[in-house]
């Protein structure tokens, strides 16, 4: 068993806070996802559905991010005013910086060698990091005052000389990146809200301003860019302006400072000052609805201003004038932030309050992307049989389905009416199964996306467990207040039996996955094993040492793995009944300490426990997580810790530290108990007793850390966990490992390739193998000719065979040589298929990545078909069309002849775009 599992991606989360932004060429949008960073690719979506998540992180919660014009780098900036100076190239961190107050935003200039950064009520210009090594990255260059309050929005002038800054004063600032003699500052008003975005116009000085309240100014400058005028020394007055900061200035880095004040700059002899006038003023809310204005964005090319509002509607315009193109609602839900990308066709919406990322095309009036993650916790997750999808069911009450490969959701279903509290696949994985606080069992089907069974008890139970027997016949269910388990037919929908014994709520199901044996654990310190085939029976009663929290078989159905409330791990026989040995694993789990706990988390600790198991494909290890931002992996046999996982390090979440911060300790007690008042919500609300994920009531909480769910894929080379950060999967793909086999000093690249220089196939795959060195395998494989591949099936030794076939299942998900690694996989299959059949435990894990590599070509491939053979049946018919136009009438010149024509394609194209749009919407 290997343990290189590296993080692979977030899933279940597409947006929280923060800003969006655009790829240079526009086909890709970046989403801040808590203290990480997701890329979704936007070009490609409709064959390939690409999402990544970049292994960077934040101390905390990303609240803005700026991308330089080449989109080569970006700075992430936390809650705390934290930076991280990332390529996106290589995905790795460059710089760390903390500006020591949060930032509201931040931009860098057209030409890449400035960005602004606002926090508090002052503007900070840097030098943007260059192509050379330099020891600090940030240099700053000046600082700009002049607003009173805190400052919200920048812009840049298309030639990066000018800047402009909004301000919750309601003020708007222009201010000069350079030392301007007729503009160093210029100050307007007209605005009576806090200031959302500002907005200058493509190559020039003319300025647009919006208002929370709805406001829309429309500003003319009375000096073109190439009027403004150099100033070549700076003036003694400005060089003493430095010494006269206030008292919480003292703290600023070093660099120019600009003041602005109430009256204008005076004018030096031959040159005129730049001046403003209001050439216009327009309102949105012109009905008298008050709706706040959340978002703005402006694209300068096309003139076209988008806004978001609270309500979720948003509006296209064009400006000057302000024409209304349309008004549309994308959600019910507050919008958050507006971006465009840089031809101006696509709009990204950010909703905070669901979670949700839209980005739509408005010419079209079209979805390009549509995705929302749970809104509350997950709950559960379960993977498909092929490892191909994931199910996830939430606090909300849905059940979504993800591609694994994608990273992307592509149906939810909504019929719950509470919590989903598990879920898990069918054997055939064509039915996903959940269960659910509001007492009902609902089965869906995957292939016309709907809940065709509904399970119910006699009397209304909240179902707190769930599991379904290996041939799908048979659904049961465990209720946490009656104490029994039920058992359904999933062919009729009949009630079977109401299985009873258990003095206390059932925590956990677990069918045998040799046999119809149900294991139910409960708080009644038992797990109890009844035999479905025996008049349901109770076979056998393990008796546990404390309450039974989760329940586990081994694949191979030999070994039974139960999680008790001690924190302790027991392996049990289920033939002999007898426990088999034990993991003490409390002092793995390492709580951390709430800001509201009076205890120490060393404590605390005693009282946790793990609450999920699950076996890892091969059955030699188990993985564990519960109340804790930790997950570990476990060897049976040896019953030691092979690893940790530390699932998240963002701090914004409760429980993450050992220790409190003492600054926050005073003689009365600690700061986060302190209600902060009505007005305020950036203080931690007591939670009510017994409350475990927040207070959902209080107007501000920090959501606790912990793992709900763990699932190893049935391919195992990867695992995923539900927390409270969303869906994590780790992968062992994501990183390359050098892992030679039986190597020795004749192994070499050189002696791999001299055997192939000499034909010998066989040889060279084994010495390939040795050295273990990917891209020197693939490089062999596809050296051999398609004649002698069954040959050289045949004559390669057994220890490698189940080598190769692992390496062809993951050579198929990245490589285009369909036909070429199918008949490597059918040569293999068919000459040792009965020497593998007597190992089918340990070569089941290969042969299900095999399947869902396959299973993922044959998807891309039947779609392309299905879209092929729809386009031709199109051509056709308007073929067949146009030659009745022909015969009809001969009076047709050649120029109509290629009106026609091209009318026809543009037809051909346009005839397609409801196929995809209704796709994009089924998504």
């Amino acid at each position: 068993m290997k343990f290189a599992y590296r993080f692979s991606n977030l899933l279940g989360a597409v947006y929280r806070r923060g800003n969006l932004s655009f790829s240079k060429d526009g086909n890709s949008v970046i989403s801040p996802v808590g203290n990480r960073i997701s890329v979704f690719d936007l070009k490609n979506y409709m064959l390939y559905n690409k999402s990544e998540t970049l292994p960077v992180s934040t101390a905390k919660n990303i609240t803005c991010v700026g991308l330089s014009p080449d989109g080569n780098l970006a700075i992430l900036v936390d809650e705390d005013g934290a930076a991280l100076l990332i390529s996106l190239i290589t995905r790795a961190v460059l710089h760390h910086f903390h500006f020591h107050k949060p930032v509201a935003s931040i931009r860098f200039s057209p030409d890449g060698r400035k960005f602004v950064v606002t926090k508090e009520n002052v503007a900070l210009m840097y030098h943007a990091p260059g192509r050379n090594r330099e020891f600090n990255a940030f240099v700053l260059d000046k600082s700009y005052y002049g607003p009173y309050d805190e400052t919200t929005c920048i812009d840049w002038t298309d030639d990066s000389k000018c800047f402009v800054v909004g301000s919750k004063d309601m003020s708007t600032w222009v201010f000069g990146a350079e030392r301007w003699s007729n503009l160093i500052y210029y100050s307007l008003g007209g605005h009576k809200d806090i200031m959302v975005g500002c907005f200058f116009e493509k190559d020039s000085l003319d300025l647009y301003t919006v208002s929370q309240d709805g406001t829309l100014c429309v500003w003319e400058s009375d000096t073109e860019l190439d009027g403004l005028v150099l100033r070549k020394t700076r003036l003694p007055a400005e060089r003493g302006e430095e010494e006269e900061r206030g008292e919480g200035e003292e703290e600023e880095p070093r660099g120019e400072v600009i003041r602005g004040k109430g009256e204008r700059p005076k004018e030096k002899e031959g040159t005129k000052n730049v001046r403003y006038k209001q050439r216009s003023k327009h309102f949105f809310n012109k009905e008298g609805d008050f709706n706040n204005l959340t978002a703005a964005a402006f694209h300068k090319p096309t003139h076209i201003l988008v806004t978001g509002f609270a309500s979720g509607i948003f509006h296209l315009h064009e400006l000057p004038e302000f024409n209304l193109i349309h008004s549309l609602s994308i959600s019910d839900q507050r919008i958050a932030t507006v971006s465009m990308n840089s031809s101006g066709d696509w709009i990204g919406f950010g909703c905070s309050g669901l979670g949700q990322l839209l980005v739509w095309e408005w010419q079209s009036e079209s979805y390009v992307f549509k995705q929302q993650g749970h809104f509350n916790n997950m709950a559960a997750l379960a993977y498909s049989p092929d490892g191909q999808y994931i199910a996830t069911g939430g606090d909300d009450g849905k059940v979504k389905v993800w591609n694994m490969t994608s990273g992307l959701c592509f149906v939810t279903f909504t019929e719950h009416t509470s919590s989903v509290t598990n879920v898990t696949f069918t054997s055939r994985g064509f039915v996903i199964v959940s269960a659910s606080l509001d007492g009902t069992v609902r089965a869906f089907d995957l292939h016309r996306y709907r809940n065709f069974r509904t399970f119910t008890s006699p009397r209304p139970a909240q179902f707190s467990s769930l599991a379904v027997d290996p041939s799908g016949d048979l659904v049961s269910a465990g209720a946490q207040d009656s104490f029994e388990v039920f058992i359904w037919s999933m062919q009729t929908g009949r009630l079977l039996e109401v299985l009873g014994g258990h003095e206390g709520p059932v925590s956990c199901l677990c069918f045998s996955p040799v046999q119809s044996i149900l294991a139910s654990a409960s708080w009644d310190k038992t797990v109890r094993l009844w035999d479905m085939m025996d008049s349901w029976q109770t076979k056998e009663t393990l008796r546990l040492t404390s309450d039974g929290l989760a329940v586990s078989y081994r694949p191979d159905g030999q070994e039974l793995a139960v999680a008790t409330l001690d924190g302790e791990i027991s392996f049990w026989s289920p033939q002999s009944a007898n426990q088999t040995g034990s993991v003490s694993g409390r002092h793995d789990l390492k709580m951390g300490r709430k800001e509201t706990e009076k205890i120490t988390s060393k404590q605390s600790a005693k009282g946790k426990s793990f609450t999920s198991l699950c076996y890892s494909a091969d059955g030699e290890s188990i993985l564990a997580g519960g109340q804790s931002k930790f997950v570990c992996i476990y060897n049976i046999r040896e019953q030691i810790l092979m690893k940790k996982f530390e699932i998240s390090c963002n701090l914004s979440l409760d429980a993450m530290e050992e220790f409190l911060d003492r600054r926050k300790m005073t003689e009365f007690g600690s700061l986060a108990l302190v209600d902060e008042g009505v007005g305020d919500g950036d203080g931690v609300e007591l939670s009510l007793p017994g409350v475990r994920k927040g207070d959902m009531s209080s107007r501000h909480f920090k959501p606790e850390i912990r793992v709900s769910s763990l699932r190893f894929s049935p391919t195992g080379r990867s695992w995923a966990a539900t927390s409270t950060e969303g869906l994590l999967t780790y992968s062992l793909d994501g990183a390359l490992v050098f892992d030679p086999y039986d190597l020795d000093l004749d192994v070499t690249p050189a002696s791999v390739r001299r055997q192939l220089r000499q034909a010998k196939w066989a040889a060279a795959i084994v010495l390939a193998f040795r050295l273990n060195e990917t891209a020197l395998t693939q490089e062999v494989l596809e050296a051999v000719p398609h004649h002698q591949i069954a040959v050289v099936c045949g004559s390669l030794p057994d220890v490698y065979v189940e080598k190769l076939l692992g390496f062809i299942a993951s050579a198929l998900e990245r490589c285009g040589h369909l036909q070429f690694y199918l008949s490597w996989s059918q040569s293999l299959l068919t000459q040792h298929g009965q020497k593998l059949k007597t190992r089918s435990g340990a070569v089941l894990p290969t042969i299900q990545s095999l399947q869902k590599s396959i299973q993922k070509h044959f998807e891309d491939l039947s779609k392309l078909c299905d879209w092929n053979m729809y386009t031709i049946r199109y051509a056709v018919a308007l073929s067949k069309q146009k030659g009745v136009k022909r015969t009809a009438g001969d009076a047709l010149c050649d120029k109509d002849e290629s009106e026609d024509s091209e009318d026809a394609a543009h037809n051909l194209l346009s005839g397609g775009l409801p196929f995809i749009h209704s796709d994009l919407n089924n998504h």
